[in-house]
């Protein structure tokens, strides 16, 4: 991938507004310096703090925008992590279990798209290094690695956080490890455990007031962290919820499939062949200059095709309460491209109906995918949505083989964990925070 300096700031730039983690309020002080110094990245904790950055390493290493933002939420998640974790010299182990929960986290809450940076990165690494990088199918099966699993499990399913870097490291130190090892891993470890300025330090209280911890600590309130993600962060004029529900609405129709049994029609160009010389196909044109025939050109009209549905699927748990409101009023502007009944599931699929400006279904109040997996093995639509926060257990690969002919894609909520669905490899997108 081609990386120059301007499009290596602008996707800072883009990463500041997207504010993963609450990275905004470091990034925003940081200048930036490239340089050839570093490994990877770096960031220097001086009174006028700077983002050092080795662009080489970027150009060899980011096949995708996606990988230079993890790679800038790596080095983030390594100064605030050294900010709330004790002081003192680091060992080796320590070094590998720091940067395993850093890669695990960002696996985790990113998704796969920003976490194949490790996966290519690290690909050949043996064990322990193996724990820097998401597992591949079937790898936590593989008899070899017995014993070492449970910890690479623990790590990408969000048992082992934070909190438990000295319990990784400890068992990681009667492992073989060399300092040549340092010089391999993302971000920079030259300066853990040592001291702060006092202008990262105040950035870094910041992020945490902004930002929700959840999936970073086991109790993240003992760190000083927020109660809610990004709470605190409103934009001078907020988006209204109008402004939302479109922004949704785009999102749902991306992923609509033609209905042959829809009532409702639109109109659509259709291109067509015709004897006839046309101003938009200059090939026709050039083939009569020499052709003793007169060749078919091609000419754009219109005509009317069934609207394209899909089955959509509402997660009515206890834990969607905020977005309830909001996403009963789009779904009601957006019944002509929703199969109905649409349906709504906890750990059961029921029909829900919109009435009166209400959303009516059932629901036992838990929540998991495999019923509604087994709804679209069973009706095999041909493409559904499904509105979730995530968190809906472990998801049956069995189950979700039967849906294969089925286009899924899972709107995830914007305090919900994409963990399950990105590990179950279906495609996701999060929504952003609904206005209130």
């Amino acid at each position: 991938m081609k990386v120059t300096e301007d499009s290596f700031a602008n996707l800072v730039l883009e990463l500041i507004d997207e504010n993963p983690f609450a990275v905004r309020s470091l990034f925003r002080i940081l200048r930036i310096v490239y340089t050839g110094t570093v490994p990877t990245l770096a960031v220097t904790c001086r009174a006028e703090p700077e983002l050092l950055v080795n662009l080489e390493f970027v150009e060899k290493h980011c096949k995708t925008e996606s990988h230079i933002k993890a790679l800038l939420c790596h080095e983030f998640l390594h100064v605030l992590l050294r900010h709330t974790e004790e002081q003192g010299p680091y060992s080796l182990a320590r070094h590998l279990a720091f940067d395993a929960v850093i890669n695990a986290i960002i696996h985790r809450q990113l998704g796969p798209n920003f976490s194949s940076l490790m996966a290519t990165y690290y690909a050949d690494q043996q064990w322990p290094r193996q724990l820097l990088r998401p597992p591949r199918e079937g790898e936590l099966r593989d008899r070899a690695l017995t014993g070492r699993v449970t910890i690479w499990r623990a790590l990408y399913e969000g048992q082992l956080i934070a909190d438990d870097v000295a319990a990784i490291a400890s068992g990681l130190a009667a492992v073989s490890l060399s300092a040549e090892m340092l010089k391999q891993l993302l971000g920079n470890h030259d300066e853990l455990g040592q001291s702060l300025s006092a202008e990262v330090k105040g950035a870094l209280d910041q992020a945490l007031k902004e930002m929700n911890g959840s999936g970073v600590w086991r109790a993240p309130r003992s760190r000083g962290v927020g109660a809610d993600a990004y709470e605190t962060l409103r934009a001078v004029e907020p988006p209204s919820r109008r402004d939302w529900q479109r922004t949704v609405a785009k999102l749902l129709r991306r992923h609509l499939s033609p209905d042959r049994q829809s009532r409702q029609r639109e109109t659509t160009s259709r291109p067509f062949l015709l004897p006839v010389l046309s101003t938009s196909d200059r090939r026709a044109f050039l083939r009569s200059t020499w052709s003793h025939f007169l060749p078919d050109a091609r000419w754009e009209g219109t005509g009317s095709v069934p609207v394209g549905t899909a089955q959509l699927y509402f997660d009515v748990s206890g834990s969607m309460n905020h977005e309830l409101a909001a996403l009963s009023g789009l779904l009601g502007s957006l019944s002509r491209w929703i199969r109905r009944p649409f349906w709504a599931f906890s750990d059961k699929v029921a029909p829900a109906v919109i009435r009166n400006g209400f959303l009516r279904t059932s629901t036992s109040g838990g929540t998991s995918l495999a019923c509604v997996l087994e709804h679209v093995a069973r009706t095999k639509p041909s493409a559904a949505v499904i509105v979730t926060d995530g968190i809906v257990g472990n998801v049956d690969r069995e189950m979700l083989g039967r849906c294969r002919a089925t286009r899924l894609h899972v709107l995830i909520s914007a305090d919900g964990s994409p963990a399950a669905i990105a590990k179950a490899s279906l495609p996701w997108t999060k929504l952003s925070e609904v206005p209130r």
